[in-house]
């Protein structure tokens, strides 16, 4: 399993994940799920996934044979889209027809192939934009009401977005924000894991901004975890009743 976090805020996007891939208890290995397709000054594009490693991974090596395909054009190739809304339909179709073939594939082996993405970027003169592409190829877009996406295990990271995240939270807070979602979600559910992919793209920047690679004996994440174990301790002590 995974867990994969996106921030839509006025003053940028914030993009988080873990590494952590597993088959069963014995077969655990580390791969990047955050992806860049960036050519500064005209677009920057992140792809987060989740899912069946086969099905995420062949779907990136379409999208990247569309781009360099001398057939390439604004309805196939996410880098001649010409908005964020129909480099979402790409990578829709892509991850959908992708799928339909791969569970075709495993049919007499009983297999089920699922995959969801969270797709982000901006594109010369259009606006940041976030969404979540299901494994069918829909998707739903981040709103002012819901400026944040998950996909993965989510639900132990979700409270502290629902209760701090804004589209004016700025972007250390929003950083802050979602490496504690992070860590909620580390502490209760094994299938997540080290190192965490960190990345903030500012609005108009038109190219990553930001990008960090967090390992599993990084101190600074290490402070911030105990700092907030201690001060939900604390807050918890005080809590009338």
């Amino acid at each position: 399993m995974t867990y994969c976090v996106g921030l839509k805020l006025d003053a940028g996007l914030v993009l988080l994940s873990d590494t952590r891939t597993n088959a069963g208890l014995d077969n655990i290995a580390v791969y990047r799920k955050m992806f860049f397709f960036e050519k500064p000054g005209d677009r920057i594009i992140a792809i987060m996934t989740a899912g069946s490693l086969s099905l995420t991974q062949t779907t990136l090596a379409r999208l990247h044979e569309a781009i360099a395909s001398p057939d390439a054009d604004p309805s196939t190739s996410i880098m001649l889209a010409g908005s964020m809304l129909q480099v979402a339909t790409i990578i829709g179709e892509t991850l959908s027809r992708t799928r339909r073939e791969i569970v075709e594939q495993c049919r007499d082996l009983n297999q089920q192939a699922s995959a969801s993405l969270i797709v982000a970027g901006q594109r010369k003169g259009g606006q940041m934009r976030l969404f979540l592409i299901y494994p069918e190829g829909n998707f739903i877009e981040a709103t002012e009401d819901t400026p944040f996406l998950q996909i993965g295990e989510h639900k132990y990271g979700k409270p502290i977005l629902d209760r701090v995240v804004r589209p004016e939270t700025d972007l250390l807070d929003a950083q802050k924000a979602a490496l504690l979602s992070m860590d909620s979600t580390l502490r209760s559910n094994l299938s997540v894991g080290m190192p965490l992919d960190l990345a903030v793209i500012e609005k108009d920047a038109l190219q990553i901004s930001f990008n960090r690679r967090i390992p599993e004996d990084d101190p600074k994440f290490r402070e911030m975890s105990v700092a907030w174990s201690e001060a939900l301790r604390e807050s918890f002590i005080k809590m009338p009743i």
